[in-house]
């Protein structure tokens, strides 16, 4: 078993629920951390909640943020996380631009720093996890493009893959799909709000419909397992629930 103790983690889209918690999970097993994101303040919020974690004010979807972030720090493990905001209508009241959100953000971002973590190449031992999302899996009627993205960081982890074996890097890549909806989380509360009201009930009777749904420091304690006891975890498709990993074959 490895131990975060002393490795670089770079968390991507760090002020998020899941980021946020990430972040300081890595921070607490001791590990020397960036968090990066969009809002330089939101950064000092959380670095003031978080003493030890360094914040880099970045567009992580933007040309050029893999050799930003690469230089700022070389990572052990990168956690791409975060993304836009997906819309809550049905397919027929969207348009073409709230549709694709997802794709322009969460799945470029995970194209161009999976990319760049092949071309630099990472060091051997290296992890790159892609926080997906178990919409990937099931499907999301009212969310656009956003379980089609999801799927797709799926296929961009299966193909780095099979590239840094193909090459003998000796990189990792997984990706890490939460089960269900987190209504704690920002993006949980709008797919909360929006469901219900598509479905005709209460925000709070469907958060009271959903089965023990698993929470940001659930996905925090799943990299953090993910990175030390890589043996015991095979594979490169995980889901996290609040019983923990399962890997999907």
């Amino acid at each position: 078993m490895r131990t975060l103790s002393g490795k670089n983690i770079v968390v991507l889209g760090a002020t998020g629920g899941v980021g946020a918690a990430i972040a300081r999970h890595a921070v607490a097993a001791g590990a020397r951390t960036l968090a990066v994101a969009r809002g330089r303040e939101s950064l000092e919020s959380l670095a003031g909640q978080t003493p030890g974690l360094d914040v880099l004010a970045l567009d992580a979807s933007a040309e050029g943020a893999p050799a930003a972030v690469f230089d700022a720090m070389a990572p052990d493990l990168l956690v791409v996380c975060g993304g836009a905001r997906p819309p809550t209508a049905p397919l027929h009241e969207l348009n073409w631009p709230q549709f694709s959100a997802n794709w322009n953000s969460d799945v470029r971002m995970s194209f161009e720093f999976c990319k760049a973590a092949l071309l630099r190449p990472l060091p051997p031992g290296s992890m790159v996890i892609l926080i997906s999302s178990g919409a990937g899996l099931g499907g999301s009627p009212i969310s656009g493009g956003y379980a089609g993205a999801k799927r797709t960081q799926m296929f961009v982890a299966n193909y780095s893959q099979k590239e840094s074996d193909r090459l003998q890097l000796g990189i990792r890549f997984i990706a890490l799909a939460p089960a269900m909806i987190m209504p704690d989380t920002d993006l949980g509360k709008t797919a909360v709000d929006g469901y219900a009201r598509y479905l005709g009930i209460s925000a709070a009777d469907f958060v009271r419909g959903m089965k023990d749904p698993q929470s940001p420091d659930d996905v925090g304690c799943a990299i953090v397992a993910l990175f030390t006891q890589p043996g015991a975890h095979a594979g490169n498709l995980f889901t996290v629930s609040r019983q923990g990993l399962a890997a999907v074959q």
